[in-house]
């Protein structure tokens, strides 16, 4: 070919992301261990490993890992205001404080059935539950969040929460 060759800089994140997905998640979390401590995060490897299992699919750079988990590190202490216009419901301190007594061993399953029993909307409590423990509407499967961040961290932000959005 006579031209020159050009790099395409989307198609090298899309590499990039498909190589951060075929390392392991001991290898990526190793990685990240340094962005950690650049933030004063000084984390358990399992944990961070945990956190990378699931996270390291929304990434195209290790750096990005940072913005995109760092609410499993360090809990929000502001909470997006357009999600808690949306998400934030009249009920939710209530709701919420009913959920904040439920422990992590087969959490699921007893928060499905307690949402049933009860009969409240699904998305309602779990929109408002990922606004707690994240302070946005963003983030991996909300039991996943909760079993990392363990019970005693799950319910401090939860009653913070509770405390702030009144």
């Amino acid at each position: 070919s006579k031209a020159g060759a050009k790099f395409d800089y989307e198609k090298g994140k899309w590499f990039n992301h498909e190589y951060i997905l075929m390392k392991s998640d001991a290898e990526i979390a190793e990685l990240f261990m340094p962005i950690l401590k650049e933030h004063g995060i000084d984390a358990p490897m399992e944990t961070v490993t945990t956190v990378v299992g699931l996270m390291k699919g929304r990434v195209s750079f290790i750096k990005e890992l940072w913005d995109t988990c760092k609410f499993f590190f360090v809990a929000p202490e502001s909470y997006d205001e357009k999600t808690v216009k949306k998400r934030w419901k009249e009920d939710s301190a209530e709701r919420m404080t009913e959920l904040a007594d439920f422990s992590l061993a087969h959490q699921e399953e007893v928060v499905m059935k307690w949402i049933e029993d009860k009969g409240y909307h699904l998305g309602n409590i779990m929109n408002a539950f990922r606004l707690t423990l994240v302070g946005e509407g963003k983030g991996p499967h909300m039991f996943d969040i909760s079993a990392v961040l363990g019970k005693d961290e799950t319910v401090r932000r939860m009653r913070r929460a509770i405390e702030v959005l009144k």
